[in-house]
């Protein structure tokens, strides 16, 4: 862990850890990550990550080499209250969220920007929009359709992309898993620079998903709305994963033997 930033409280439960941050402990550590000018990998479960976590040995890799995980799902701070966890609503940071202040403070700071992911067309609309909202600040990105075998021609041509840019936050937003699954399969190749994985962040900025209203985030109703939105693409997400993560909840509640403490870190 980095003991440059931010104290906080990791918290073990159904075989993840994640901390209870606020978006302002989030704020923080991520201008203490690149002043410091360390590699600073974030981060962050929902009920979906959960459910890859235990599917997919590269993603527990990932979480494993995270130096900050977050909450980016109200579920997780149920399920984190359901096993006795000091979790609230201010706990639940989603990137939608944290943009506004992720930009600003790095329009303020001078710091370089890299997004990578969403579709050609759809990215540069996106970049676009920010670049309106928050004048001079410096980004640039490339679109996450392209070879990502690790020595292909095209995932060589990325890596060579971001280090001569040398960003000081690297925001990748594939999806998951595939964005996690890129990161930790090339993390040794990036520039240092603060990484996080954003998901669709970008569709959102760009229009060409429509935005929950914010409201619904601390209730608990993004996922309808989504539901509605983009039904063939996250039917499975929301319909179908939750039933394998309740069996989840059903055997840990039954065998649990003892309170889970917090670490510190």
């Amino acid at each position: 862990m980095l003991s440059s930033l931010p104290a906080s409280l990791r918290y073990d439960f159904l075989d993840i850890s994640v901390e209870a941050l606020t978006l302002r402990e989030l704020d923080a550590i991520l201008a203490s990550g690149i002043a410091n000018k360390r590699r600073l990998l974030i981060g962050n479960h929902n009920l979906h990550s959960l459910y890859l976590f235990h599917q997919s040995a590269l993603m527990r890799k990932f979480y494993a080499a995270a130096d900050r995980v977050h909450v980016d799902g109200i579920s997780i701070v149920w399920l984190a209250k359901l096993f006795g966890l000091p979790f609230d609503r201010q706990h639940r940071t989603g990137y939608m969220d944290w943009l506004p202040t992720m930009m600003a403070a790095a329009q303020e700071r001078g710091w370089r920007v890299f997004y990578l992911g969403s579709r050609p067309g759809v990215l540069e609309a996106g970049l676009q929009k920010i670049r309106e909202t928050w004048p001079g600040l410096q980004i640039e990105g490339r679109h996450g359709y392209f070879d990502k075998t690790v020595r292909s021609l095209d995932n060589l041509d990325v890596l060579t992309e971001i280090a001569q840019y040398q960003p000081d936050l690297l925001m990748v937003g594939m999806g998951m898993p595939v964005q996690e699954e890129w990161i930790i399969e090339n993390i040794g190749h990036l520039p240092v620079s603060a990484v996080v994985a954003c998901g669709a962040l970008m569709d959102y900025v760009a229009g060409e998903t429509a935005v929950p209203p914010r409201w619904l985030g601390p209730l608990g109703l993004e996922w309808a709305f989504r539901l509605i939105a983009e039904p063939r693409r996250l039917s499975r997400r929301y319909l179908v994963e939750p039933w394998a993560i309740l069996q989840l909840v059903r055997r840990h509640l039954h065998g649990r033997a003892a309170e889970v403490l917090p670490k510190q870190i």
